[in-house]
């Protein structure tokens, strides 16, 4: 004997579907174990979604408002601090979203924008795809270079 050949004692297993509404001797005739009355006990019942029993359902008490701007650009933004901090420390004089990433200041495949917060004081070269007025006022101020991908 072997777990591939072992089988229910016999007669513990009933393989037969429970005959509903077969009548009173059966045990499960009148009701067919559905309750008495309402939606649930007819034929051809199928609740719909969000329905709560007649009261009025939650999707339409709540209040609707705004709309989703599916042309919407999103940037993940990158301040001038960051910026600094990151040339000085590892003394790079060119900054492209490759090497945010690889500092861990961005997610991969996002759209940057360089943020004016903070004050710079190296000259860098930037690449990124969007920069802010005071930003790119900053960098070019210490001539350094500005290029928009």
């Amino acid at each position: 004997m072997d777990l591939s050949n072992l089988k229910p004692a016999e007669g513990s297993v009933k393989n037969e579907k429970k005959r509903l509404g077969r009548g009173q001797g059966s045990g499960k005739g009148g009701t067919a174990t559905r309750g008495n009355k309402g939606a649930k006990s007819r034929s051809g019942y199928s609740r719909k979604r969000g329905f709560e029993g007649g009261q009025m359902p939650i999707q339409r008490t709540s209040p609707k408002f705004g709309f989703k701007n599916f042309n919407r650009v999103e940037y993940k933004g990158v301040n001038l601090k960051d910026i600094q901090r990151i040339a000085e420390e590892h003394k790079i004089t060119s900054i492209d979203p490759d090497t945010l990433y690889e500092f861990g200041l961005i997610s991969n495949n996002c759209l940057v924008k360089i943020l004016g917060f903070g004050t710079l004081t190296i000259k860098v070269e930037v690449k990124a795809h969007a920069f802010s007025a005071t930003a790119q006022k900053a960098i070019e101020a210490l001539e350094g270079t500005v290029t928009k991908l």
